[in-house]
């Protein structure tokens, strides 16, 4: 079974398959985790679509599986592994994260105050907030 995280999600996909530096993983595998979609065009999310080199596609798909670490490096995102392939990160690229921060737009994220109640930052949006934070390191 593959341990895969991506962005804050972890997925376990026991029809995964590890094979030195490829993960191969099917359809539905890669777009129930990153929400891109295998499509004969390439990988697509929303309107967006990168496709797949001519040259590396062969290398790439066998099997009705797509390699789906070759693919996110060649996207321009970090891949790494630990040394038995059982679990894989798909990082975002520096670019995206830089986006994300010139925007000045917090991601989203979820935690209880005192009494144990949930908040999510965005039921906030448009308003002001004061985030306080901590370390114990």
């Amino acid at each position: 079974m593959i341990t895969l995280l991506h962005e804050q999600r972890e997925a376990h996909l026991p029809s995964g398959r590890a094979q030195g530096e490829s993960l191969w993983l099917d359809a539905a595998e890669l777009e129930s985790v990153t929400g891109w979609a295998w499509k004969p065009e390439g990988l697509c999310q929303g309107p967006v679509c990168v496709p797949l080199p001519r040259a590396g596609a062969k290398d790439w798909v066998r099997d009705d599986r797509i390699d789906a670490a070759a693919v996110w490096a060649h996207m321009g995102h970090p891949v790494v592994h630990d040394e038995t392939g059982s679990t894989w990160v798909l990082g975002t690229g520096a670019a995206q994260r830089s986006e994300a921060l010139t925007s000045l737009q917090a991601p989203d994220f979820e935690l209880p105050d005192l009494s144990g109640r949930m908040h999510r930052l965005s039921d906030y949006r448009g308003r002001k907030v004061f985030l306080a934070t901590w370390a114990s390191w």
